[in-house]
This record gives C-alpha cells, structure tokens and sequence, in this order.
C-alpha cells in the first residue's frame, strides 16, 4: 500500500524533513487512537490512554522543556534546523493541547463504558449512608494525618511542587469575612482512587476520588471556613539533567542533578475548569508559568493516574493473557544454554518467546563452576533485578565480574545508581560508561573453560535487560559462540572500561565512529546496484528516523528507483511517497497490542527479498543523530542460515504484511490507518501463535505458513 501526498511540494530545505516534534505527537495520537478503538476490550483502551498521558508527560519535560531553555538563552532557530524556535514551540504547544483535550473526551468515553459494566467513579453525594460513614473512618484513619494544608500568606508562601505534584487549590472565607487561600498538596504515597466496600449483593465496584474526599472532609481541616471556590492542579518541571563531563564522582553528580531536577523549571501547568481567572493569575504568578504552558482540562486533572484502575478490572477487561514460549531448542538440550548455543546460533523473539532465557544464560554463568568470567551492560533494567542477583551470585563464587551500567539512562538514573552501589558492595567491577557518551548497547559477554581452551559466548539484544518492559516490547536476543563475533563483543568491553576505542572490529560495526559511514555504504551500493539494472532493496524497521544525513542518502536511493520499505514506530523526519524525491519509500507505523522495539536492517546486495544474497542485521541502535553520533550502539551481522531465514522471512515478512495495526505515512506528515478489515493479518496475533523458526528446534515440522494465517 503506496501512500502519496501530491499535493505536497518540498518547497525548501526545512521542508524535506517532517519536524521530529510534530512527528513524535503524531505517534502519541496513534497510541491514543488504539484506546478509541471500541473493539478492543475496555480495560486495554484504558491502559492505552494512560500510556498516550505519561508519553505526553515526557514529552513536557524532556523535548519542549529543552526548546523552552533554548529560547531563554536566546536562540532564534532550532539547532541544526532553520526552522524558527518560536514557531516550532508554538506549534507543538498547540498540537499538544489538542491531544489533551483528546484524551479527555477518549477517557469520558471509556469512564462511561466501564459504568456500563458496573465499574464507575461516584461523586460523594452519590454514597450510601453506610458507605459515607465507612469514608469519614478512612479519612480521618488513613488519609487526614499524612495531609499538610498550607494558608498562604506572607509568612507562608506558595509551597514548593515536585515535579508530578499535584494538588487542591482553595479560596476559603472566615466567620469575619476575610478570605484566604490554601493550598493541600495530594501525597504521592496516597492511591488516587479509593475503592468503596461492595454491598452485599452488588456486582457494582465503585470509586471515588482522594482530592473529592479531601474536599467532602474540608471542615475537619479548616473548621469555622466556608469554602468560596476550589479546583485541582498538577504541574511538569523541566527534567534534563546537566552533568559535567570532566566530573570525576559521576555518582555524586547524578545524584545532586537529580535533586535539582525536583526544582527545574514548570513547562506545563494543568488546572481543572472550576479555578477562577484570579487563581489562574496566582499560579502564574507563584510559579512563573509562561500563560501559553496553561491548560484547563474539561475532565479530570493527571491522567496517567487512571492507571492505578487497572488492577480492579477482572481479566475480561484484558487481552486474553498469553504465555510466553520457552524456545524448544533450549528445552531440546535440557534448559543447557551454552550446549544450545553450541550446537547453532539463534535468536529468541520476545515477548512471544520468554525474555527467562536471557536470565537462565546469565544464571547459568553464575552457576557453573567452568566459567571464568561475565562482562554486562545494563542500561533499564528493573529495581529487583534477577539479572543483577545472577551478577552477585557469579562475583561471590569468585568469577571476574564486569558491568557496564548506564547512569544517564533517562528516568532511571536513580535506579541505576542503587544498583550500582549494589553490585560494587558485591564485589562486582562497576563501570559506569564513557563520560561523553552514552552506552545503550545491549550486551553480554561469557567466558568458559572448555577442555584446554577457553571459549567466548555472547547475547546481543535490540532491547533493555528488563523483565517488566520485555512481556510488552518486540525485540530480539541474539545467542552466538561465533569466535569473531564474540572477540568484537569483549573489544567492546574493554573499551568500555579503559576508554581506548577499537581499531578494527571484525564483524560488528559500532557507533559512534562507523555506524553512519557504514549505513551511507550499504544503501550507495544498493544505489549502484539499481542503476546497473540489478536487484535492489532496502527493508528497515527502527523505532526512530530523524537524521538527516541518512535520510537524504534514502532520499538518493528512491532518485536511483531503489525500493525502500521502511517500519518505523515512532518518529519519522522522512517524507515517503513525494513526486521526484522520495517516489520508492513505502514508510508504516505498527501500533498494537506490543510495542515494536527491534531494530533490524535488510540490504539486497544483488539479490531479491529473502535471497541468500541479502544482508541482514540487528541492532540497538535507532537512527537519530544521538544513536549514531553520541552513544555506543552495536550493530550485528544476522549470518546463520536459519537465524536469517527467521528474520527475513517471518519477522520482517509478517511486519510487511501486517494491516491491522498498520499506519501509513503520507508525504504531508499525516498518518493513514489501513483499513483492511476485521479478517486483516495481524503480525502480533502471528507470532504469538508460531514459534520462532531458529528456536523452534524439534518443533521444525509445524510452522504456519503467513500466508495462511
């Protein structure tokens, strides 16, 4: 399905790349489209809108924080862009608020559906007697002790707001007729929602809101007070975080630039409908809140909390909850990892097949007596992490122990310190990167006394080491004893921990010093196999497309009429389909049940699609100038025969065919759902039926065929 924008016109330089911010909105309104979906089941529309709130939230205070701080040390034009600062942040500011008010009528939509199905939020006045007099014991037991009402005066200004902080805003009037205003920040440690005790015979489950019962409890707070007016807030502060490069305890600093970033500066302010125009004027004042950073929901105040829902909802309310298959090779060899790995590469496809695999390798290493050494990174991963008890296990049973963790790993910065001083105390050798870039490659590196000699095992992955994000996140883990493969992966390490960057790897290719050049090679080799009138190609899935250098080389490549079918999730700067520039790129979005996270590179080199001939790779890597040009990305060659016949003909294939989550991109920047149908193939549904073909070991005979799913 080609999607073209004729009327569309690449008038100049600026308007060859669709801006990275609008595109990134553009991706949160497709997720938020997933929860208007009335065929999916209500608790999933839910989540999805709570996903599109907390995307949104990163959103603030990551990328239109970052603008905002340009425009106050007087920038003019995007850096690297010639588009106009003021413009691009009035633009996404507008599109932002649009998404907002979106999400707010998709949340009333779904509130009400979920009534429908006896799961409702109920005002106080709606409440039984029996089921008030339980609220006022909840109160005064569980909630009225950890509140801090604060009366602002001179002597007690505005409290401070953590970023996230929310909280009730109150113009009260006393028995002599002087009105105050209060503020009761919410705490944080307080569900939101509180669930009201079930009638004895009622299938009905019904809430009510923490800042409600605060305000049906006012009088206990503020005794002798009517109350005027009253309305809630929440607030977002500027999250980026500054480290000096030359710091010589990066612990020390990240630990002090998390604190600060408590205090950044506010980039959203969302109050409800209900505060008057003076409040409104308090706030900007207190808070120095730029007026076009305020919105006024028509609906309720941080979306993102309904979340905490969605463990009321019974499973009905879910996808069908689906197991995750251990890989059959690996069963096939009685759960002995490096036997399985010895016997044939493999790659392992989460979350279809189970992320247990990556943690039983790792657990396997810390057990056997025969390994000598273990070399990590990690970069997320969770706060119990199985991954780093099997690193203390190995270190306490005396092996040498490397890991690479990752402190600038946006928002868990804090975790990776704890686990940092975890594993050091230990005895693990902690590293903590390079100071002026980011490690986001994913791996891990074995060493085992074989007989005489000792042998190297390796994992690469496209995803994080992280449990929890694996059961939803597309990737692949990579499981090779491939000596030259493995040699790469320890000159990886080694560079890692003594800064001193490899001359020549022998198979892998990593950023930042390769990654570009070698992707402008691949695709002007398939540019010069096009105008030679040979087979020709270029299949990429990523998560992320904005760099320019390579986007114009995509852009030579469909002048040369070289095809380029592109699966890009997320953010896209490239135009696909425009007349005389871009005619041969074919670019779609899969939004579904998973969020697809592999990266994974196809290039013809001189044969058809799925030919022997092609090139095929893995990678952590994105292809966004910071992946290519400020972090240490791998990029691994798929070469086993039924790894890449896994790749090209199952995965990739299934990704092309899919139409049920699929989105196509117009040359304009505007998105098109494929509207196939009911019955359209589902990559998804497929993979969560089939096993993968280079794990599925003696299950070899009953593959399904994609056509025939």
């Amino acid at each position: 399905m080609l999607v073209t924008a004729p009327d569309f016109e690449a008038e100049n330089e600026a308007s060859r790349y669709i801006n990275r911010d609008v595109s990134w909105l553009s991706f949160n309104e497709r997720v938020l489209a997933n929860a208007q979906n009335e065929t999916l089941p209500l608790g999933e529309r839910l989540r999805f809108i709570t996903i599109s709130a907390g995307n949104l939230d990163e959103f603030y205070m990551v990328r239109l924080a970052g603008m905002l701080q340009l425009r106050e040390r007087g920038y003019k034009n995007m850096p690297d862009e010639e588009a106009n600062l003021a413009e691009v942040i009035s633009q996404v500011a507008t599109r932002a608020e649009a998404l907002k008010r979106d999400q707010q009528k998709t949340l009333g939509a779904v509130l009400h559906a979920l009534s429908d199905q006896g799961f409702s939020l109920c005002e106080i006045e709606a409440l039984t007697p029996s089921e008030s007099k339980w609220l006022d014991t909840h109160f005064a037991d569980n909630i009225l002790p950890l509140l801090v009402p604060t009366t602002l005066d001179p002597a007690h200004p505005f409290p401070f707001i953590q970023n996230r902080g929310k909280g009730l805003l109150l113009e009260l009037r006393d028995k002599s007729d002087e009105v105050a205003r209060a503020v009761i920040l919410l705490p944080e440690n307080l569900e939101r929602f509180i669930r009201l005790p079930q009638a004895q015979g009622s299938a009905e489950t019904r809430f009510v809101l923490l800042e409600q019962v605060i305000m049906h409890h006012l009088a206990m707070i503020y005794p002798g007070y009517d109350l005027v007016e009253s309305g809630m807030f929440r607030i977002l502060r500027d999250s980026e975080i500054e480290i000096d490069d030359e710091a010589d305890d990066l612990i020390n600093q990240f630990e002090s630039a998390l604190r600060a970033r408590r205090r950044g500066n506010v980039v959203s302010l969302v109050l409800s409908q209900d505060l008057s125009a003076g409040a409104r004027t308090l706030f900007r004042g207190d808070l120095q809140v730029d007026p076009d950073l305020i919105f006024v929901a028509q609906g309720y105040v941080g979306l993102g909390d309904f979340s905490q829902l969605l463990d009321y909802l019974p499973k009905q309310f879910f996808y069908r909850k689906f197991h995750p298959r251990h890989p059959q090779r690996v069963i096939d060899f009685k759960d002995d990892c490096f036997a399985a790995i010895r016997n044939k590469d493999f790659v392992v496809h989460h979350p279809y097949e189970s992320f247990d695999i990556v943690l039983r390798f790792l657990e396997q290493a810390a057990e056997d007596p025969n390994v000598m050494a273990i070399r990590q990174t990690l970069y997320r991963t969770a706060p119990q992490s199985k991954i780093v008890s099997a690193l203390i296990a190995a270190a306490e049973a005396g092996k040498s122990v490397i890991a690479v963790i990752e402190l600038k790993a946006r928002f868990d910065e804090a975790n990776n310190i704890k686990l940092a001083r975890l594993l050091e105390r230990a005895g693990v050798q902690v590293a903590y990167g390079l100071a002026d870039l980011k490690v986001h490659s994913k791996l891990s590196h074995v060493i085992r006394r074989e007989g005489t000699r000792l042998v190297s095992y390796a994992h690469c992955g496209t995803g994080n080491y992280h449990p929890v994000t694996a059961k939803i996140y597309t990737d692949l883990s990579f499981f090779t004893c491939d000596v030259a493969i493995c040699d790469d992966v320890r000159h990886i390490f080694n560079y890692l921990t003594s800064q001193v960057r490899p001359d020549k790897l022998q198979k892998l290719i990593i950023s930042p010093d390769e990654s570009a050049a070698w992707f402008a090679k691949q695709i002007d080799q398939e540019i010069a196999a096009a105008k030679e009138g040979k087979p020709s190609g270029i299949w990429i899935k990523c998560n992320a497309i904005v760099d320019p250098f390579l986007i114009e080389k995509l852009y030579e490549a469909s002048a040369a009429k070289v095809p380029v079918h592109m699966i890009v999730r997320g953010i896209c700067g490239l135009r696909p389909g425009i007349k005389g520039l871009s005619e041969t790129i074919i670019v779609k979005s899969i939004i579904g049940r998973f969020l697809e996270h592999g990266r994974i590179f196809v290039f013809a080199n001189g044969g058809a699609f799925q030919s022997p001939k092609n090139k095929v790779y893995m990678s952590s890597a994105d292809l966004m100038p910071r992946n290519l040009y400020k972090r240490v990305e791998a990029i691994i060659p798929l070469e086993n025969k039924t790894v890449r016949q896994q790749v090209l003909s199952q995965i990739i294939e299934a990704q092309l065919k899919d139409e049920a989550n699929s989105w196509y991109l117009r040359g304009d920047g505007s998105y098109e759902k494929s509207e196939a149908g009911d019955n359209a193939f589902c990559a998804h549904t497929y993979f969560m039926k089939n096993p993968s073909l280079s794990g599925q070991g003696s299950l070899a005979n009953h593959q399904e065929n994609i056509t025939n799913e």
